[in-house]
């Protein structure tokens, strides 16, 4: 006996009477995105960060120094390279804290870009075996460079005692900036962390990334130096933004290019928007590829 294939015409008239026909589909706009799961594992997200914290500076011979040598040896080198050598303008202001103020920020920037970039690939041993929201862990990766921060500001506030200037009201802004600097670091980040689980050369990029990018920020130079009619192009770095407002906001020797900073906090809405959806989007093959 041959039972005919029930066509698709009548497969609902072969369903029982009490047959509940339900039809996912996946969410739309920013719901697809699950950020309110990130409050969920807020505990997770302050363990990993937590962790982080503690592997950067367990068994080292110097401790929390390096947060003070890295950004201070830079500014060293640049304030002889840069400020003696080659004398470049900085506005004013006594080249060492010129410099030093626009690395606090970049060496915040530099951290949590590679540390991100490379959270995923680290953590493919928790990842594998049990589930939470996979932006958990270069969110965690991102918010860990904040203490190194805090201890290279308090090298910056010695340095400017030293040379006598105080901060100016202006300073009051400046956790806007760092939260910009953080956005930079998240948005580029989620990018290459993604792409690093499928193309593990990504993390020989990140290196050669970052350095070509500090020198195409004002760090050593004033954004001044840049011609007038190229400032715009030159505002799509998302750290110009950061660099210049952290000096206003410290120094303020020098106004606030609103429309450069403009430029460059809209650069950095866009790449994190589009940097969420594609981490959404390749975040169910994570597990499977590494």
């Amino acid at each position: 006996m041959v039972i005919p294939k029930p066509s698709m015409d009548n497969t609902e008239a072969t369903l029982p009477a009490n047959y509940i026909h339900t039809v996912i589909e996946p969410p739309k706009g920013w719901a697809a995105l699950e950020l309110g799961e990130l409050w969920k594992f807020r505990e997770l997200l302050f363990f990993l960060t937590w962790r982080d914290i503690k592997v950067r500076y367990k068994q080292t011979a110097l401790g929390a120094a390096w947060a003070i040598l890295q950004p201070v040896l830079t500014m060293v080198v640049f304030s002889i390279i840069f400020g003696g050598l080659a004398r470049l303008p900085s506005e004013g202001i006594p080249y060492p804290i010129f410099t030093f103020t626009a690395l606090l920020p970049w060496q915040l920037f530099a951290f949590a870009l590679t540390q991100s970039s490379n959270s995923l690939v680290g953590s493919q041993n928790l990842i594998s075996k049990v589930y939470f929201p996979r932006l958990v862990v270069p969110f965690s990766s991102v918010l860990a460079g904040v203490v190194d921060f805090g201890i290279a500001f308090l090298v910056l506030v010695g340095l400017m005692a030293y040379y006598g200037i105080g901060l100016t009201p202006a300073a009051l802004l400046l956790p806007v900036f760092l939260l910009l600097a953080l956005t930079s670091a998240l948005a580029i980040g989620l990018w290459l962390s993604a792409l690093n689980v499928k193309y593990r050369d990504i993390r020989y990029v990140v290196p050669f990334l970052t350095q070509f990018w500090m020198y195409a920020t004002p760090i050593a130079y004033s954004s001044s130096l840049i011609p007038e009619k190229w400032r715009w192009l030159y505002s799509l770095n998302p750290m110009t933004g950061v660099v210049e407002g952290f000096r206003w906001a410290i120094l303020g020797k020098s106004s606030l290019d609103v429309l450069s900073m403009s430029i460059s906090a809209g650069m950095v809405v866009t790449l994190l928007i589009g940097g969420l959806y594609y981490f959404k989007r390749m975040e169910s093959s994570f597990a499977d590829i590494l």
